[in-house]
């Protein structure tokens, strides 16, 4: 009789081995499967960026968190750093993060000014579309006055065209934006997304979290 029960444990523990093994077989797929999914999403549909600096004052401020939506304009192929689908392209008044063409380690979030085919100018912080003057309801400005010299392109550019291809982007933040005046046109192949929603903001140095920001759409 205690021969039985001593096998009769045995088979019960290892029974009781293998639930614990598949148990935990389960959930590292389920775990490598979420995995997956995640770098998936972040790769090509929906990615994460944090607001570093003031250039798109007041429509974003530091320290906002924002979703980036990247099927806004088809299916980009991140390695490559080329566009598989097209669905449309970026358009005037659109919020975009990209690659900075002066240095492709770093993302950069502008608004679009012109797109290829465009005519832009500046005068006098005015923006001229085609010789046409705008309606600019984004655009913050800082200091009244007009810089002269190197940074004279601040308050007064062009006219220059577009090329084919190529996008216009400013800072909304005009007084303190480091963009398309100073360093030229973003290839269309290097936008990353469409900026969508704050989905989280707060200030250290201020009152912490800003919770009436959050949820906020991004125009």
């Amino acid at each position: 009789m205690a021969s039985k029960e001593t096998k009769g444990e045995a088979v019960a523990g290892v029974e009781a081995n293998k639930k614990v093994k598949s148990s935990l077989r389960e959930t590292l797929e389920a775990l490598g499967i979420a995995l997956i999914l995640a770098l998936f999403i972040r790769t090509f549909v929906v990615q994460a960026f944090k607001i570093p600096s003031g250039s798109m004052i007041p429509t974003l401020q530091i320290g906002d968190h924002i979703l980036v939506n990247k099927l806004a304009y088809g299916l980009r192929i991140p390695l490559v750093g080329k566009y598989l689908l097209e669905f449309k392209t970026p358009q005037r008044g659109d919020v975009i993060v990209f690659i900075f063409p002066e240095d492709r380690s770093k993302d950069f979030i502008k608004r679009v000014i012109g797109i290829g085919g465009d005519v832009v100018e500046i005068r006098d912080k005015k923006v001229y579309i085609n010789d046409r003057l705008v309606d600019d309801p984004h655009a913050h400005f800082e200091e009244s006055g007009r810089v002269v010299g190197p940074m004279h392109v601040r308050d007064n550019y062009g006219p220059t065209k577009v090329p084919e291809d190529r996008i216009f982007v400013m800072g909304d933040n005009r007084d303190r934006s480091h963009d398309s005046r100073f360093w030229g046109f973003v290839e269309s192949s290097d936008v990353i997304g469409k900026a969508m929603v704050i989905y989280w903001s707060w200030d250290g140095t201020d009152r912490w979290v800003r919770w009436e920001r959050i949820g906020d759409l991004i125009y």
